[in-house]
């Protein structure tokens, strides 16, 4: 057992305390604290640490609201109030820019906080334990079966709760439009008969594709009073107000002129394009999946954007797109652009790059790169689209500067 005295937030969401030179993480801690625990992992330079008791808790700290909080891997901060939640994750976003993107003193704007703290989620993916939704554990595969769920939005709670035995059953997945009342439900493994009493539609997602076994599975949803398509199994945020938020904070970066091209990279079924894209007098795009694709070009089309949206890789296939641009948005996965992802995107020179991150270490990284590439951090809004949870979304802002500027 040993006594720590945790000071910072580390990038995984875990407390920071240094003893005997050497950092040890804690969950479950907060700076400002005096807890003790027991070392979990030892890997020389620092060491993991499981919380056993807090000496001396914060001001800050809560009792969690929800009864699962202390085994469920879904929400790591709930001890934690949502205020200070938010500081920490501007801090964290600042520091990775500090430290991995070199940029002394960067400008990040406090972190904008655009829906409730709970009732947010419009997707939960489940595991299915003994026929029971559950949740992994923080850091292993021990499934916690959980009776409620307090960050699923509120036209998932019916459908949560309705749902009877799942034996049979691997994983399930519910999804809601929460301003046009979609709702759809994937299930892997066998499909429970207890599903089909649900009235609402069942996809059964195997191997070798998605079979529909109830109802018609269309998925909508409305961002910044546009409306989507969306495929049932494909990807969307998660939090639709806060989708409101990055769409807002987007073309506040852009500023985008209306002769002007934009490009939506990694652009999914179009968010940004049908959206920011409004204001422009074309939108090129590129993303992997060819359903994306064709959800994108449909959601542009009915938005009433003039678009080129292919099919590709962003680092190896976007000199097909064959058309300048004057002006980018990028949203890539969470191991971001990397070197050869900037060089794609800044290709064309864009004046501007609106950077949409979920990882603020390989935004940072990327910044770095960016700079290397004449393009300068200008500024970064963190938006708390996973309360709860040390997740954080970041909307930055790159300038391309003067070529005489350029080293």
């Amino acid at each position: 057992m040993i006594e720590l005295h945790p000071h910072d937030v580390a990038h995984g969401g875990e407390a920071v305390a240094r003893k005997d030179g050497k950092a040890h993480f804690i969950g479950g801690a907060m700076p400002g604290e005096v807890v003790t625990g027991t070392v979990l992992e030892d890997k020389g330079s620092w060491a993991r640490v499981t919380l056993v008791d807090v000496v001396e808790a914060s001001d800050d700290r809560r009792d969690p609201p929800c009864p699962h909080a202390t085994t469920c891997g879904g929400c790591q901060w709930q001890f934690a109030q949502d205020a200070v939640q938010r500081v920490w994750k501007r801090d964290i976003v600042k520091s990775q820019l500090t430290h991995l993107g070199r940029i002394d003193d960067p400008l990040v704007h406090p972190t904008v906080a655009p829906s409730d703290p709970l009732r947010y989620r419009n997707r939960m993916d489940f595991h299915v334990s003994d026929g029971a939704l559950a949740l992994y554990r923080e850091r292993s595969n021990d499934p916690v079966p959980l009776d409620t769920c307090l960050i699923i939005a509120e036209p998932l709670i019916e459908v949560f709760e309705r749902i009877g035995d799942l034996t049979g059953a691997t994983a399930l997945t519910i999804r809601a439009g929460l301003r046009t009342g979609d709702v759809v439900v994937l299930v892997e493994g066998d499909v429970p008969e207890s599903l089909l009493s649900l009235d609402v539609p069942v996809v059964h997602v195997t191997p070798g594709g998605f079979r529909t076994v109830a109802g018609t599975p269309t998925l909508t949803e409305i961002v910044a009073d546009t409306t989507f398509a969306i495929p049932p199994e494909g990807f969307f945020q998660n939090n639709t107000i806060g989708a409101d938020a990055l769409v807002e904070l987007v073309s506040d970066s852009l500023e985008i002129e209306p002769h002007e091209t934009l490009l939506d990279a990694y652009c999914g079924v179009g968010l940004f394009g049908a959206t920011v894209g409004q204001q422009a007098d074309r939108v090129v795009g590129i993303e992997s999946s060819d359903r994306a694709v064709s959800f994108a070009r449909r959601n542009l089309e009915a938005a009433g954007v003039d678009h080129n949206v292919i099919a590709g890789n962003v680092t190896s296939d976007i000199e097909r797109l064959d058309e300048y641009w004057d002006v980018a948005v990028v949203d890539p996965p969470r191991k971001g652009l990397t070197e050869r992802g900037v060089e794609a995107i800044t290709s064309a020179m864009p004046r501007r790059i609106a950077y949409v991150s979920c990882d603020a270490a390989s935004f940072a990284r990327d910044a770095r790169i960016l700079s290397a590439f004449g393009y300068e951090f200008v500024e970064a809004t963190p938006v708390d689209m996973f309360p709860q949870t040390y997740h954080v979304e970041i909307v930055g802002r790159f300038d391309r500067l003067p070529f005489d500027d350029v080293d």
